[in-house]
């Protein structure tokens, strides 16, 4: 069976005040035409599809517009929730989802076998996908308690609990005759974040290691690291990353869908395919005059300005680079922790003494900042 392996859309992303949503389209479609032209049996979208727990309207006819094309291809479809997804929200799709053929899990359901998914290809190849959404913290402790496995303890830990779960979706997987799979949305010990992924769920407490995952099974699609990665395990592990660079951290990742061809009887084979539709994200760096001079790169731009702060200096490198979404001052420039200027005694000190001080510390000469602070404090006091 071939399989598309894809995840961390994010569509709806918003950066730094400009929409994406044109790029998504693009990126979609990029997507939809690759599995019409590798015509695979099941495409799996292994979380984050929307940006935020609260998608708008377009958002939602994007997402679902492009699960019906991915349908249409003649693959079977299942999509689970991420954490920046609202697993409940995505759960009242089902009815929709159930009659266009798409299989949807956006939270865990207390029936195990719900998250249990078996197909058979056109070829005839039996397949057993368990499909994980992401768990919290709070709702890991549920979730083995309502599989009533061995009572979770104070002292477990979050993988221990995904590792419980994991088990108990994977019991049918002992059949020699069937390609077993598994996908999930979290983060596994070793694997490398892609830079904009939400940071409180990819912290060490909420990371596991890869032997949680069946070592007879097949392949596993992860999502939520949006760096196209294979991670060392007990089977083959991949995370598909993101189709779109999501963040300027992700300016490096190559957007990517994966490719998996694969029986009962034969080990997995996986290849990238490149997916290029979305404006590449930039850095650039340089004073004023090195900004003047420079041919401004394609794409959206993150400028490190090598200037001290001053008032109207952000208008200024706007006009020079009219596509720059984030503009700060470049971090070497920033004086480290208690160096500059002594750090003043509070006590007994004015709040425009202390702003001051401040400004001497970071090197900021522009008496025009000073000003304006006084007389907004002025405004303030009275």
């Amino acid at each position: 069976m071939k399989i598309l392996h894809t995840s961390d859309w994010h569509v709806g992303k918003v950066l730094k005040g400009q929409s994406r949503a044109e790029e998504h389209k693009q990126v979609l479609a990029q997507v939809i035409e690759i599995a019409q032209r590798e015509r695979p049996d099941l495409v799996i979208v292994a979380g984050d599809l929307y940006d935020t727990a609260a998608p708008t309207p377009e958002a939602t006819r994007l997402v679902t517009r492009a699960l019906t094309a991915l349908r249409r291809t003649g693959a079977d479809v299942v999509a689970i929730g991420g954490n920046h997804d609202n697993g409940a929200a995505l759960d009242a799709l089902r009815p929709w989802a159930e009659a266009a053929g798409i299989t949807l899990r956006g939270s865990v359901r207390e029936n195990p076998d719900e998250h249990v998914v078996d197909g058979v290809t056109a070829g005839g190849e039996h397949w057993r996908l368990a499909a994980l959404p992401f768990l919290s913290q709070r709702y890991a402790v549920r979730a083995v308690e309502m599989y009533t496995l061995t009572p979770a303890e104070a002292n477990q830990t979050y993988a221990d609990h995904l590792g419980r779960v994991l088990d108990r979706l994977a019991e049918g997987f002992a059949e020699p005759d069937r390609v077993h799979l598994v996908t999930a949305h979290l983060t596994v010990v070793g694997a490398s974040t892609g830079g904009g992924e939400r940071d409180a769920h990819t912290v060490l407490g909420y990371a596991v290691p890869a032997t949680v995952f069946p070592g007879n099974a097949h392949y596993v699609a992860l999502g939520h690291l949006h760096r196209s990665q294979r991670v060392i395990g007990p089977c083959p592990i991949r995370y598909s990353g993101s189709p779109l660079a999501v963040d300027f951290g992700e300016q490096e990742n190559v957007s990517s869908v994966t490719i998996v061809e694969v029986t009962a009887t034969t080990a997995a084979r996986i290849r990238e395919v490149p997916v290029p539709g979305a404006v590449p994200l930039r850095t650039v760096r340089g004073t004023l005059a090195q900004l003047a001079e420079i041919e401004p790169p394609e794409g959206w731009l993150r400028v490190y300005v090598r200037e001290q702060p001053r008032a109207g200096l952000r208008e200024e490198v706007q006009e020079l680079l009219p596509r720059a979404l984030e503009i700060r001052i470049d971090p070497e420039l920033v004086p480290a922790p208690g160096s500059g200027t002594r750090t003043a005694q509070r006590a007994g000190r004015s709040p425009g003494e202390l702003f001051g001080d401040y400004l001497d510390s970071r090197g900021h000469a522009d008496e025009g900042v000073r000003e304006l602070f006084d007389e907004l404090l002025e405004e303030v006091e009275h």
